[in-house]
């Protein structure tokens, strides 16, 4: 089968065994070929002790878990860098360019980005009420500006991260999370929350959740997929893995990123995925599963409450 943080600091996986389903709700964000056709899907605190350094180390041989971003991605600004960026609103319902850059202590803007699962920036967008997750890969021009373009966007107050590691200066080998609010013009119908479950179906796949994790607390979360009663063994790899997790936090957005921890090793992903899962505060987060299959990218919505 892909919450923020890309968080700093690797840390190690709880000992406990996670065997209880998890209460959560899957539903439907569509695959990428229609997505854009769905209203609104067009297209927490740094948390734990440190790790020892065996578990340090063993960590970096998990996808994903060599990069770890402090912090929930509700500021523009950290350590001295900056997201910047001329758009405070776009327009709605059509295709839309988000421009931006990253300045750095020096107050320039910096050019020089580490790849991070493939890519050197993961560009997020969600609205409010937690609806019309986008996540695309911007392309930067030789002067420091980010272009993405963004699938057409509903009405609504809406919140862009910028998730980069930069590859030179004082921020090198460290990985930030950056964000700023994004007003859509318009009459805004928010949606409730769906409640949590423990599985649901997205485009014919089940996908079902089992872990326990909790507030600040490192824990391993699974995901199993299967496709008319079958476990699914054909999964192909997407950003270095086979699934991508992001999560948001119900009532402020703060980002998080659930770290893969099964290796890829071929188009034959499947059937049980393993997460490293760290979400720092309590209450209700809504992840959107990233998985490929046939060529085609899967995007799921999931209500997880952690206690």
């Amino acid at each position: 089968m892909h919450i923020s943080s890309r968080f700093a600091g690797r840390r190690s996986l709880a000992a406990a065994t996670a065997a209880t389903a998890l209460a959560l709700t899957l539903t439907a964000c569509g695959s990428s070929n229609d997505s854009s056709s769905m209203p609104g899907m067009d297209h927490g605190s740094k948390a734990s002790a440190s790790p020892s350094p065996s578990a340090s180390h063993a960590m970096t041989d998990m996808p994903g878990m060599d990069h770890m971003a402090t912090g929930n991605g509700l500021s523009d600004t950290s350590d001295g860098y900056r997201l910047t960026s001329e758009n405070a609103s776009l327009p709605s319902g059509k295709q839309a360019a988000y421009r931006f850059a990253v300045t750095g202590p020096d107050s320039k803007p910096v050019t020089a980005f580490a790849l991070d699962q493939t890519k050197r920036m993961h560009f997020y967008a969600i609205r409010s009420d937690l609806t019309g997750f986008q996540h695309i890969h911007p392309t930067m021009a030789t002067d420091g500006t980010w272009n993405a373009d963004l699938a057409a966007l509903a009405p609504g107050s809406w919140r862009v991260f910028a998730s980069f590691a930069p590859d030179a200066g004082p921020g090198q080998g460290k990985d930030f999370v950056l964000s700023r609010r994004v007003t859509v013009p318009g009459d805004a119908a928010k949606s409730p929350l769906p409640a949590p479950a423990t599985a649901a179906r997205v485009d014919g796949y089940t996908v079902t959740v089992k872990g326990e994790p909790m507030a600040g607390m490192a824990h391993p979360l699974t995901v199993s997929i299967a496709k008319d009663g079958k476990p699914v063994k054909d999964l192909q790899p997407y950003l270095d893995t086979y699934a991508h997790l992001t999560a948001f936090h119900e009532g402020d957005a703060a980002f998080a990123h659930l770290h893969p921890t099964t290796k890829v090793t071929g188009d034959h992903g499947g059937p049980d995925l393993a997460f490293h899962a760290e979400l720092p505060t309590s209450g209700n987060w809504r992840l959107f599963l990233q998985f490929k299959t046939g060529g085609t990218l899967h995007t799921a919505a999931l209500t997880l409450h952690v206690g």
